[in-house]
């Protein structure tokens, strides 16, 4: 048997309960191991698993059964310095049942598809040799999403205030998830203030598009820097929502949502997740302001999990 280690409280109590994505994915994260790094260790084990696949199990919307799959868990408990059985004991217990539709109205952006598109963001990142968490944290973002005269997002543009928690930082990854029907190939990145575009690199089945800025300065331990950004779409349907998701804690977050004169929402409101698929949180209406043409909602210190703005169209 191997020691946990440096393992949490919370990782302990997962990996004696369950279920076994979380117990994954707290793993994961005691070892501050990115999903690319794992995979690239399994290789050189001469087990083949992708990206997605190591990302659908931490997520909970694939189980390993195939006996390549359980393989790979097998060597995950050693990779990860796991009592030997620990996860392959999880995935004997019997699966949760899935919860019922969620009350109200449906979202025009399945919650699932959030899970799937942390797969594919996760997928266009390997290779591209970036630390886990960027090696920046958030000190302030404002957002600004456009909405067209036919319901479509438009475009979004983000003002975006960092400092960095370790030397040699000199860019930040964005991310771009369109609405059903999005073109990534079409979709145009936009840098603003302080940056220039850097790679970019977009999976046309998740409606993703992945964008490296590259900072006018190199930073050190401590240092702030303010960068604009911004992208440009219109190419998916009719929106509903836009929600932005938040991997760590801390920061302010101003998300401020415009609509075309031509296409007003009959209802806002704001609502808050602590992660895909859990019941919404927080759910409160906006007034519109600027002769009704625009919402806004502000949190002064995110947690981590979603913030978005819904809207009704009739």
């Amino acid at each position: 048997m191997r020691p946990t280690g440096d393992s949490t409280p919370e990782l302990a109590r997962l990996l004696r309960a369950g279920p076994f994505h979380l117990a994954l994915r707290a793993a994961l994260t005691a070892r501050g191991l990115p999903l690319h790094r794992v995979q690239h260790r399994l290789a050189a084990r001469g087990i083949k698993v992708g990206v997605t696949s190591l990302s659908y199990w931490q997520q909970g919307a694939r189980r390993p059964r195939r006996p390549e799959s359980l393989k790979a868990v097998q060597a995950l408990e050693q990779i990860l310095e796991l009592p030997d059985g620990t996860l392959l004991r999880l995935l004997a217990a019997p699966e949760a049942t899935a919860a019922g539709p969620e009350a109200g109205r449906p979202s025009a952006r399945p919650y699932r598809a959030l899970i799937s598109v942390g797969a594919a963001v996760e997928e266009l990142l390997v290779g591209m040799e970036l630390p886990a968490d960027g090696g920046l944290h958030t000190v302030g973002h404002q957002e600004r999403v456009r909405i067209g005269p036919a319901g479509q997002l438009l475009g979004r543009a983000s003002q975006h205030v960092v400092r960095a928690h370790r030397d040699g930082i000199d860019r930040y990854v964005a991310v771009h998830h369109g609405d059903p029907g999005c073109d990534p190939a079409r979709v145009r990145v936009r840098a603003d203030e302080n940056c220039r575009t850097g790679r970019v690199r977009w999976h046309r089945e998740a409606g993703v598009v992945v964008a490296e800025l590259l900072f006018d300065a190199r930073l050190r331990a401590g240092d702030t820097y303010v960068f604009g950004y911004g992208f440009e779409d219109g190419t998916g349907g009719r929106s509903a929502e836009y929600v932005r998701g938040f991997a760590y804690t801390g920061g302010q977050y101003v998300l401020q949502v415009r609509f075309d004169e031509a296409a007003l929402p009959v209802r806002c409101r704001r609502f808050s997740r602590t992660a895909p698929g859990a019941p919404p949180g927080q759910v409160s209406d906006l007034t519109p302001s600027g002769r009704h043409r625009a919402v806004h909602l502000v949190e002064p210190c995110v947690g981590r999990g979603i913030l978005g703005i819904a809207w009704d169209w009739e």
